[in-house]
């Protein structure tokens, strides 16, 4: 952090978590000037409510930095909460990290802190890492990546968050610093309690925002959109029973389908215009290739050929070996600005592949791009 190239001035995006205190101590001690942003997403209970306002001021007081409290509520809605509820009352799994990131996050922070406050940069405690383009030998990548900043993984591949990462811009990208990208969690928390931080040893959340927030995801759902029965069915069409809402389903679940069978079945389509749950043997449940919209190539050039990736089609998946050949672009991508697409060839059949998922590609450590899975083939 003492050698980061260009300006000093950075705002920290505290959630009231270990991570993030542990980045604004970091760059207190390397000399940075810090101040503390916090975005109010919701109002209520969880740990990035009320309960992370609160540890966040106080990281702020224990360090001797400012502490700003942004109200992003409104934005939240509209880009998270009603994206979310559009898509799984679709039949589709929707992936808010990676939108949350790029839409409610990163984006609008600097925004904020470049306007409110002349600063330039934000820093997170994602585990991740970036290489400010010009910065660092050419690495050696399926397509150039020339002139582009480069995202990597966190050297903690347990905890790598480049994943959610994908859809940033460079223009974002080259203004984010990352200090966890080169730690492990272990390390976090031995450095936190050395530091004396109030959250040294505050639990990890271990779901997803709004789960948290409203107990569960079924809770989340089930206040959003009302009961809509179905059938639960063969991928031939035999009725095996009846479901209260796609939403409740997810690709690949075989626990709590509440049907009987001679052998274990999976989830393995959701059919939003027949309001079905498509169930089949594990067998019949891999993919051997799949359709990705919306791509955000990051550290390389959109490429003009079939080149070799290794993907990941959840976030904690096995990067798997797969053969990216791009396609034409659509009308509705070209329209919402969004143009890069591409079929995606696994080396080895994959299970699990969910519409509304993100499909990101990797060289290495390298993070080159991703888009949305739009179709299993």
């Amino acid at each position: 952090m003492r050698q980061w190239p260009g300006e000093r001035g950075v705002a920290v995006g505290l959630s009231g978590g270990v991570d993030s205190s542990l980045t604004a101590a970091l760059l207190v001690s390397a000399g940075w000037q810090v101040e503390g942003l916090t975005l109010w997403l919701m109002s209520g209970r969880g740990s990035c409510c009320a309960e992370g306002l609160v540890d966040a001021a106080g990281i702020c007081e224990q360090l001797g930095v400012p502490h700003h409290v942004v109200d992003a509520r409104a934005r939240f809605q509209e880009q998270i909460v009603d994206f979310l509820v559009q898509g799984y009352g679709e039949g589709v799994t929707p992936l808010p990290c990676s939108r949350c990131n790029r839409e409610v996050k990163f984006g609008p922070m600097l925004a904020w802190a470049e306007a409110e406050r002349s600063i330039g940069r934000v820093a997170t405690g994602h585990y991740a890492r970036v290489r400010p383009a010009g910065t660092a030998e050419p690495m050696p990548l399926p397509c150039d990546g020339t002139g582009r900043h480069h995202l990597l993984r966190g050297l903690d591949l347990l905890k790598d968050q480049s994943y959610f990462l994908y859809d940033l811009p460079q223009d974002v990208l080259g203004r984010l610093v990352f200090p966890l990208g080169e730690l492990t969690k272990e390390a976090t928390r031995a450095e936190a309690a050395r530091l004396g931080l109030r959250t040294a040893a505050k639990p990890e959340s271990q779901d997803l925002c709004l789960a948290e927030h409203h107990g569960s995801m079924r809770q989340f759902l089930d206040a959003h959109l009302p009961p809509r029965q179905g059938e639960i069915v063969l991928s031939d069409g035999t009725v095996l029973g009846r479901h209260d809402g796609l939403e409740h389903f997810t690709i690949g679940q075989r626990k709590g389908l509440g049907v009987a069978w001679r052998e274990p079945l999976h989830v393995v389509r959701l059919d939003g215009a027949m309001n079905r749950v498509v169930v089949a043997p594990r067998r019949e449940a891999t993919r051997h290739s799949c359709e990705v919209g919306a791509i955000n190539w990051v550290s390389m050039a959109p490429p003009g050929a079939p080149i070799a990736v290794e993907v990941q089609v959840r976030y904690r998946s096995t990067p798997e070996r797969a053969l990216l050949t791009p396609l034409a672009e659509t009308a509705a991508d070209r329209a919402a600005g969004r143009p890069h697409r591409a079929r995606v060839d696994f080396a080895e059949p994959q299970f699990s592949v969910a519409p509304g998922q993100a499909a990101v590609f990797y060289a290495g450590d390298v993070l080159l791009g991703g888009g949305l899975i739009q179709a299993e083939c």
